[in-house]
């Protein structure tokens, strides 16, 4: 893996810290059913991304990413109702929202730039 790459570095930490959020929300809050869709769409964007690496072409490598995105906008929306709902405090949602905001716009704009220079 390139060490150098934000998007791979950024979202395999994202992963990992949704894995041990999953964790807490099994272990201590007892919920399965919002955390195991949260935990899907989470790692998933690191996957996708990962994927990317060995793209065919631009527009293969675009269309992961996009891919990446997308499941960066799910995880926003399973994080927003774990907060509504109760299973995330304010201070544990701010943080791991913020990470995920903070890999939305890295992919939005390598998808821009890769667009831009197509």
């Amino acid at each position: 893996m390139n060490t150098n790459n934000a998007i791979l570095i950024e979202s395999k930490k994202f992963a990992i810290r949704i894995i041990n959020l999953n964790k807490y929300l099994t272990n201590e809050k007892k919920e399965m059913v919002l955390s195991k869709q949260l935990l899907r769409s989470g790692t998933s964007i690191g996957a996708n991304a990962r994927e990317s690496i060995n793209a065919q072409s631009t527009m293969d490598f675009v269309h992961k990413l996009n891919i990446a995105l997308k499941e960066s906008n799910e995880t926003e929306y399973w994080l927003e109702l774990l907060h509504e709902t109760g299973y995330l405090d304010e201070q544990q949602f701010i943080s791991i929202y913020d990470d995920c905001s903070k890999i939305v716009g890295i992919l939005t704009k390598i998808i821009k730039t890769c667009k831009e220079k197509s």
